[in-house]
């Protein structure tokens, strides 16, 4: 499920990004996504591809790759957006902590939770 008014396009400072059409008021799931789920030798191979830097951390040192637009959110420390983890079902998703404005770009915070500042394993802003 992702709703209907989001959509990918460039951004001004990465690649690509996820953006709203519409308003989003605080607390609205924007999308759920299956993921598919890959152990932890399959980890080792995709560590040495591009898919490395759009994969997700799942349970037991496995790894996973979320469909839909999951995989394209891009990373802030003042993130709009937090992804959850439904190990049981096997998707992630995304629902939005604070006010989104029309045209404003979704980001989340890669270490998980929206507002933690733990450096990453890249030079983020």
């Amino acid at each position: 499920m992702v709703l209907p008014f989001l959509f990918i396009a460039p951004t001004s400072t990465m690649d690509r990004g996820v953006y709203s059409s519409e308003y989003i008021a605080p607390g609205t799931v924007i999308e759920i996504s299956p993921v598919v789920v890959m152990s932890k030798e399959e980890r080792t191979l995709l560590d040495q591809t591009a898919l490395h830097d759009y994969i997700f951390e799942w349970e037991d040192g496995q790894c996973c790759m979320a469909m839909g637009y999951v995989p394209v959110y891009n990373h802030s420390y003042q993130s709009n957006c937090e992804y959850v983890m439904d190990y049981t079902n096997r998707q992630i998703s995304i629902t939005t902590v604070k006010e989104i404005k029309a045209g404003e770009e979704l980001l989340i915070n890669y270490n998980g939770d929206w507002d933690d500042t733990t450096p990453l394993w890249f030079d983020a802003k």
